[in-house]
């Protein structure tokens, strides 16, 4: 029995790495610009708030079935638009690539 309760221990810890690996691809924006609403085309997406190295800690967002969403860090309220393309934003500059 005591080999049981060793192996649903483990579980978590690999659904939290599944969970990072499939973060890691979600669409990252920021705000630096301050516009009062960014509008995006994905409902599941990341916050950096600002340009590196001014950015806060990336928060991962899930807008579900509503249209908006607002950062809890920054504030910054985002919206979605179905006409963008995932990794899309407007104004475009809003849409952040990783450039490593």
């Amino acid at each position: 029995m005591s080999g049981v309760g060793k192996e649903s221990r483990r579980l978590p810890a690999a659904l939290s790495l599944i969970e990072l690996l499939q973060m890691q691809s979600y669409p990252k924006f920021h705000n630096e610009i301050g516009v009062p609403i960014v509008r995006i085309g994905c409902r599941e997406f990341e916050c950096i708030g600002a340009m590196p190295p001014q950015d806060h800690p990336h928060i991962y967002l899930n807008m579900g079935d509503a249209s908006d969403i607002v950062c809890p860090y920054c504030s910054t309220l985002f919206h979605f638009d179905p006409s963008l393309g995932a990794h899309e934003a407007d104004p475009p500059d809003c849409a952040y690539g990783d450039m490593d």
